[in-house]
């Protein structure tokens, strides 16, 4: 869904950019009130309130969120869906430097090799460009900052949507009633199926992401990084195959680079998560056999008391 997702913006048209990121702010919140309702968890919004720093990240997290939206719909509106891909596959090494800068996490080789890659791929991207791939790096810098603040929160990815768009319904829907006193709103003018679109835009949002949520508790981490690769695999064929996207030399070389980069995490990731797996039966396996040989030690002892002739009884007074 979020790799096929391009396709449904252009459908939207005439609304400008903002026009359809505010719509995708206020119906995303009566999508996901919906799904609350029929879930029944209620206590995790009064607990929120009383918890000011948990609301200030949230609060952060949604406008965060509002920026990666916006340039991305514009992104995907004016042309610049392979570009806008190039965010997302960049994503990864760009948490990976957060990690480093903020968190003071320490990075096994090949991550710094990866992440080296990457830099590489922007400057050769820049030089092709003639500028930064400012769409890339704004969407891969707000994503990998939503997933650190969320990663704060600790909240459920439905639940955080819930507050997420609750900070941001207030100023969308302020928006759009502005937009409509000055007649420049498309909700109204061109036509239901205009509208019922519109509409849409909630359930495109939501979906995906409850659908996430619900796959993040039942699939393997590993298979679960790997399968957010899809995303923007196929956002790139849909700009280059489907919408024609220009793809000169430099571009095929920045984006090989950042593949390349891309496939020695992905192989370090799964060593490391192979080793992990090892380690973890091995201290399994140590403790069992700690135990067959305590119990075959104890078998033989009972054995050799049992094998002792029994004492002799004195039958003098």
């Amino acid at each position: 869904m979020w790799g096929l997702v391009p396709l449904f913006w252009p459908l939207l048209k005439p609304a400008g950019s903002v026009e359809i990121l505010a719509h995708r702010m206020v119906w995303s919140l009566a999508f996901v009130a919906v799904a609350l309702l029929f879930v029944r968890r209620r206590r995790w919004a009064g607990e929120l309130v009383r918890q000011p720093r948990r609301l200030g990240l949230v609060t952060v997290a949604a406008a965060v969120i509002t920026v990666n939206w916006g340039v991305y719909i514009w992104a995907v509106n004016n042309g610049q869906v392979v570009e806008a891909s190039l965010g997302y596959f960049i994503n990864p090494l760009v948490t990976i430097a957060m990690g480093v800068l903020l968190l003071k996490e320490r990075l096994r080789p090949v991550q710094w090799a990866a992440v080296g890659i990457g830099f590489a791929a922007v400057l050769v991207l820049t030089i092709g460009y003639g500028r930064p791939p400012w769409v890339s790096l704004v969407l891969a810098l707000s994503f990998a900052t939503y997933g650190l603040v969320k990663k704060k929160v600790n909240l459920s990815g439905l639940e955080s949507l819930t507050a997420e768009t609750a900070i941001q319904f207030l100023p969308a829907l302020g928006y759009l009633l502005w937009l409509t006193a000055e007649g420049r709103s498309t909700f109204h003018t061109e036509g239901a199926g205009h509208a019922a679109l519109l509409a849409a835009t909630g359930i495109v949002t939501a979906l995906p992401l409850v659908c996430f949520g619900a796959a993040a508790i039942r699939v393997p981490l590993s298979t679960l990084g790997l399968l957010q690769y899809l995303a923007p695999v196929f956002q790139f064929l849909l700009g280059v195959l489907y919408f024609r996207e220009a793809m000169p030399p430099e571009r095929w070389a920045g984006f090989s680079l950042v593949w390349l980069a891309l496939t020695l995490l992905t192989w370090d990731a799964l060593r490391t998560a192979r080793r992990a797996a090892r380690t973890l039966r091995a201290e399994k396996i140590v403790p069992a056999a700690t135990i067959a040989t305590g119990t075959v030690s104890a078998a033989r002892n009972a054995q050799s008391v049992a094998s002792v002739p029994d004492p002799v009884v004195d039958a003098r007074p």
